[in-house]
């Protein structure tokens, strides 16, 4: 049995009958790619210089295979074919490579914008820490802060020899809250 068809809308044109090659733009720009690399080698060079050296012999000393007596103008005809395509594919293949310079070089400039941000807010938190460290006091600041409150006492207890030290301590800290 064979499986039942969709009903047909009438509001919908049917597709094309006819067969229509796609072409993946990618796929073929890859291919392009990759022949405008192989035209650019020595490789191609030395292939090319081999076939036009077997092609020029065959037809000057092969008496029955000659199919391009000497101005060899297949020959020529084969060479402009060949630069009739290979100048579209090497554009294209230059074409692909902007486009890609072009999508690095965007990425590299919202690279480089993240990256100032970045350190901007860096800069700024350093700024503050800076700030919020100038607020504390330091450890000379408490050293000097110390060695006067020892020097306060002692001057205390030298002008009273018969005063308890524990009470003097709680006078100067009670004069220190007082200057606070």
């Amino acid at each position: 049995m064979s499986k039942p068809s969709a009903p047909r809308r009438l509001y919908t044109p049917r597709t094309s009958r006819r067969f229509t090659p796609r072409l993946d733009p990618e796929a073929l720009g890859q291919v392009t790619e990759r022949i405008a690399r192989f035209f650019g080698t020595g490789r191609y060079l030395l292939l090319q210089t081999l076939m036009v050296l077997t092609w020029i012999a065959l037809n000057l000393f092969a008496a029955h295979w000659r199919w391009d007596p000497y101005p060899f103008i297949l020959l020529n005809l084969a060479f402009s074919t060949q630069a009739a395509y290979a100048a579209p594919l090497i554009l294209l293949a230059q074409n692909r490579q902007e486009n890609r310079d072009r999508v690095a070089l965007e990425e590299d400039r919202r690279r480089a914008a993240q990256t100032k941000a970045d350190t901007e807010y860096l800069a700024r938190e350093l700024a503050a820490l800076r700030l919020a460290i100038g607020e504390v006091p330091t450890r000379d600041y408490l050293r000097h802060e110390l060695e006067s409150l020892r020097t306060l006492m002692a001057d205390l207890q030298s002008a009273r020899p018969d005063a308890d030290p524990a009470r003097a301590i709680d006078g100067v800290e009670r004069g220190a809250r007082k200057t606070l």
